[in-house]
């Protein structure tokens, strides 16, 4: 059953790759939409939001506060599921309109989001 599996990825994998091993122009793996992220925090000095679309960089997405004091950011992200938090005067909060809630590489739980 295991090889089975492996080879059904593998032809499902080749099946997106183009001649000469580059991917398809219309490849999922390739195209970027863009996520809506709002975080409400009225009070907040900064806001951002990492994850592992950004290698959990702080200074990769800061977010915009918006009139309502609501923050706001607009990241293209590509298909899959990723894991993010936001930090929100440098404290890890979780995403309270999530889709999920899983544990990154050290345990920590945070917000999952699947793009497709």
């Amino acid at each position: 059953m295991r090889k089975f599996v492996s080879l059904l990825f593998l032809a499902m994998y080749q099946n997106s790759m183009a001649p000469g091993g580059r991917l398809h122009r219309y490849s999922a793996k390739r195209m970027a939409k863009p996520v809506n992220f709002v975080c409400v925090a009225p009070e907040a000095q900064s806001v951002c939001v990492i994850g592992d679309f950004n290698q959990w960089n702080q200074a990769a997405n800061p977010m915009a506060k918006q009139p309502d004091g609501a923050w706001f950011a607009s990241i293209p992200m590509n298909h899959g599921h990723h894991r993010y938090v936001f930090v929100v005067d440098g404290e890890k909060t979780l995403d309270p309109a999530a889709q999920g809630i899983t544990r990154n590489d050290h345990n920590e739980r945070v917000s999952l989001i699947s793009v497709s």
